[in-house]
């Protein structure tokens, strides 16, 4: 009886060593070490990890919202210039399995020496791995870039009298422009006050939020209008007041 258990014990043990060398399993560590050592290929243009882990019919979306197949992606993977040099790391990855596939979510942050010149950059991108053919291989993802508020400009509080007053967009939708010191605030009817900060002269942003005010002068130096600009398309709000 004990023979039969030891036997028993034996192939319990070997199904579950199978269970584990079958490489239509993929883990989350795996997933994260293929997508860093594609990344660390960016700055040298190195294709060899692209090649390999990128399906040959993978749609690739990045920041831009540029789509590439696996054959343009690498023709577009070059080296970085002379000057140039960075680094990206994949950060905070979240994934999810089902029978031969596999996603993995996660960010990027990006550092970027030009010429001396430290720059940094955030995204977030999505990746599904699908297994096929015996491999597991990167059949789509896609790429977007956080937002980030531009720095605040040089620009004179005493200018920000040139702006206070009212605007309207259509009737019984106005917004009311006010200084307080050295800070301009704007409030839409029905809404929260927000405070505008300035960019450049006459150009204004709201932290956490996309878009600009441009305050319009016209030739002899008087506001006329308010453009609320969001992805090259303006709402126009007319000073009335």
């Amino acid at each position: 009886m004990n023979r039969i258990w030891k036997l028993l014990a034996a192939v319990v043990l070997l199904g579950g060593l199978a269970f584990a060398a079958d490489p239509a399993q993929i883990t989350e560590a795996e997933l994260v070490r293929r997508t860093q050592a594609l990344m660390d290929a960016i700055a040298s243009g190195d294709p060899a990890p692209w090649q390999q882990y990128l399906a040959d019919d993978c749609l690739f979306t990045d920041e831009l919202g540029n789509t590439q197949d696996k054959a343009a992606f690498l023709k577009g993977l070059h080296p970085l210039p002379k000057g140039y040099s960075g680094t990206i790391k994949v950060v905070r990855p979240q994934s999810r399995f089902a029978p031969n596939v596999a996603i993995l979510t996660y960010d990027m942050d990006e550092s970027e020496t030009v010429f001396g010149a430290q720059l940094h950059a955030r995204y977030h991108a999505t990746d599904t791995w699908l297994y096929r053919r015996g491999s597991w291989q990167m059949a789509a993802s896609q790429v977007l870039r956080y937002y980030e508020d531009p720095a605040v400009g040089d620009v004179d509080p005493a200018t920000f009298d040139n702006y206070v007053g009212t605007y309207e967009l259509a009737p019984d939708v106005t917004m009311t422009v006010t200084r307080r010191g050295d800070a301009l605030f704007a409030q839409r009817s029905g809404r929260k006050e927000e405070q505008l900060f300035p960019e450049a002269p006459g150009v204004f942003f709201r932290k956490g939020a996309e878009g600009r005010r441009i305050f319009h002068t016209t030739k002899d130096g008087t506001v006329d209008r308010l453009i609320d600009r969001r992805n090259n398309e303006d709402l126009i709000w007319k000073k009335i007041k």
